[in-house]
């Protein structure tokens, strides 16, 4: 029944006199709301079996060909972006067409599928429509300027480069656009990137076209731009000041053959600049020359206003060295300063001078905070270049300490240490995870088949592990043995293989695919995934996160966080809706509430999600990612990932634009208030709550 004939037969039950215009309106209104409903429920038919493909990851061509050619917007762009996510390239045709035939609504979601497959099969097809009357609408023709990019190769180069020098037949009366465009996407290209016909876009009066430029040829470490990169620290636009900034490293200054000292010269100036990003930027790229005599330019600015710059600073100075280094980070360990500016400062002094770290680590190795230990034990390992003073970290109580010593050892040294193997192999059995996971990543490195047995022990326990590590990492191992030798192969063959069920993770048989083909012709393909969702289950996902006006929509989240202040984030519903779906629903259980910001890397990202604090943990399960047109440009909120499909309950929020981002990682969201308090936040930090408006 409709809203307006429920709320006519309310009125007849009250005996409520009805009037006869005012029957006639109603009547009127009864109408479009049917019609509405209807139209809704047909809707709502014809994406969920798009959306449970997609979630399988299943290319379906009826289905997909079916609400492709949808007249409904809605129905057409959500499945052409489902044949991108799914990435079989059966789907190129049908996108194909449409970037021929369909409307410019529907057009740039397929160009965006298109990048997404990188079938270069389909780079000639794009270039000839961006050269053919009539003209792609802008949307569609930045997006497939965006998919070039993706898919690369020299055709892809040399029609940039045309773009760029002007002389390729565009049917574009402002073709300002697209060229911003492609100087934006050519970082994509590496090696192929047309730094020559880059180059004069540096000089641009405008800086929308400067800044793409600069980050191109700073991302791809252009050597014909890094004098012309010296110039751009004095842009008047602090962006681009700050991209420069970024790009001036040491290992780009060696490539060009420009003098560290002159590089590092230029770059001074910029760590008192007034924009804190760049304060950052200046810092980050300075402490990559290693000089000591910068670090008194540096030190100022660990007390900087804002607390991030402070991190940096601590951080530079540890690599900086010298007694100009060594004083103010000890300065720092004796003041109460947050753990974010306090950790690095220790782990500064761990590089810089290891007798100065031993003594004022002393209270972090018995401290009742398992972060403070665990921050001891890897900077004992940035002291000694080894695990010779780890003994009390390997047995601590909280496998989060045990964790991060073992990983900073593994990530100490090369090859097979001796000592780092007998230290792994009786943490096999440890009951944390992560621990397991690090134990068999180091005994990889041994590849013995003596240590067969208890890696296919240790994987046969990984079904209760709520993350998929120590599975993936027994893998590797066994995965190492069998490699290793005939023999090795054989006792692997007969030990594990012949004995080990298909995994039910996907995220594992994917492993397999991609670096154990023995394993995988045994347990058969990733994908399809059994979901576990029914079809019903999509229509209720539809009607709450899709529709115009449903529920979730644009769902508004408010962040807390103690001492900084409060975040507010608009989430996407109808481009990510399994993934704000996934996410609300953690909120609502209070999945985040008490939870730390575990990883803030000063201006780039803050990230949250994981009740461990330490960066590995999760809820169990996994995600499918929903990549989509939206930018990491203004700070947008975007799911965490270790590989392709893998986001679950971490997510992160960029602090600066990073396009290198996009189209990698699942936007979600974006943030819509609290952007100074944003700002605030460092790592270490509380979530009080996250809860909807």
């Amino acid at each position: 029944m409709s809203i307006g004939v429920a709320f006519v037969s309310q009125l007849r039950a009250a005996g409520a006199p009805l009037a006869g215009g005012f029957m006639l309106a109603l009547a009127a209104l009864a109408t479009p709301l049917r019609a509405a409903r209807a139209q809704d429920a047909a809707v709502v038919e014809a994406l969920a079996p798009v959306l449970a493909a997609e979630d399988a990851r299943r290319f379906d061509p009826g289905v997909l060909e079916r609400a492709l050619g949808s007249p409904d917007s809605l129905v057409a762009t959500t499945a052409a972006m489902a044949i991108g996510r799914i990435g079989d390239l059966a789907g190129t045709p049908l996108l194909l067409h449409v970037m021929d035939q369909g409307d410019s609504v529907v057009r740039p979601y397929a160009a965006f599928a298109l990048g997404l497959l990188r079938d270069s099969a389909a780079a000639g097809a794009l270039i000839r429509r961006l050269g053919t009357p009539p003209a792609l609408d802008t949307a569609s023709a930045v997006e497939a300027i965006t998919a070039l990019g993706k898919m690369g190769g020299a055709p892809v180069a040399t029609f940039f480069t045309a773009i760029l020098r002007g002389s390729a037949p565009l049917p574009y009366a402002d073709p300002t656009p697209i060229v911003r465009q492609v100087l934006l996407e050519s970082w994509r290209l590496g090696d192929l990137a047309p730094a020559d016909a880059i180059l004069p876009f540096m000089s641009d009066t405008s800086p929308d076209t400067r800044w793409p430029a600069v980050y191109t040829l700073g991302r791809v470490r252009a050597k014909v731009a890094a004098s012309r990169m010296l110039d751009v620290l004095r842009d008047d636009n602090v962006f681009i000041r700050s991209l420069a900034a970024r790009a001036l490293s040491k290992g780009y200054a060696d490539l060009a053959g420009l003098p560290a000292q002159s590089v590092a010269s230029a770059l001074a100036p910029l760590v008192d600049d007034a924009d804190a990003g760049v304060r950052v930027n200046a810092i980050r790229s300075l402490e990559s020359f290693r000089l000591p005599s910068f670090a008194g330019r540096v030190a100022p600015r660990l007390d900087d206003p804002q607390p991030n710059v402070g991190v940096q600073a601590a951080e530079a100075l540890g690599y900086l060295g010298g007694p100009e280094a060594v004083a103010p980070l000890q300065r720092v360990l004796g003041q109460r300063r947050s753990f974010a500016l306090r950790r690095e400062a220790l782990l500064g002094l761990a590089r810089a001078d290891s007798g100065a770290f031993f003594k004022a680590a002393e209270p972090w190795t018995t401290s009742r905070d398992w972060r403070e230990r665990a921050v001891a034990a890897e900077g004992s390992v940035l002291a000694t270049r080894s695990g010779a003073r780890l003994d009390g970290a390997l047995r601590d109580p909280d496998g989060r300490v045990v964790g991060a010593a073992l990983q900073a050892w593994a990530g100490a040294v090369q090859g097979p240490d001796s000592g780092l193997i007998r230290a792994a192999r009786p943490l096999l059995g440890n009951a944390d995870a992560v621990v397991r996971a690090a134990a068999a990543d180091a005994l990889s490195r041994a590849h013995d088949v003596a240590d067969l047995p208890a890696l296919a022990a240790m994987y046969g326990r990984t079904g209760r592990d709520s993350i998929p590590d120590a599975a993936q990492s027994a893998l590797t191992a066994l995965a190492a043995i069998a490699n290793a030798s005939a023999a090795g192969k054989s006792a692997v063959e007969t030990g594990f293989l012949a004995r080990a069920p298909r995994p039910a993770d996907y995220l594992l048989r994917r492993w397999a695919e991609d670096n154990w083909p023995d394993a995988a012709r045994r347990w058969g393909p990733a994908y399809p995934i059994a979901t576990g969702r029914t079809l019903q289950d999509y229509r209720d996902i539809v009607r709450r996160y899709m529709l115009p006006g449903s529920t979730d929509h644009a769902p508004k989240v408010l962040i807390d966080v103690d001492q900084a202040g409060t975040v507010e984030l608009e989430l996407f519903g109808p481009d990510a809706p399994l993934t704000v779906a996934n996410f609300l629903q953690l909120a609502d259980r209070h999945f985040f509430d008490g939870s730390r910001w575990h990883r803030v890397v000063p201006n780039f990202v803050v990230q949250d999600g994981d009740p461990r604090g330490d960066g590995n943990g999760g809820p169990g399960g996994a995600i499918r990612d929903e990549l989509n047109r939206h930018r990491y440009v203004a700070p947008v909120i975007g799911m965490a990932l270790s590989g392709p499909d893998t986001g679950s309950s971490q997510w992160f929020i960029n602090l600066s634009p990073q396009p290198h981002l996009d189209g990698t990682y699942t936007v979600f969201g974006t943030v819509v208030g609290g952007s100074a308090s944003l700002g605030r936040i460092v790592q270490g930090d509380v979530i009080r709550t996250i809860r909807r408006e």
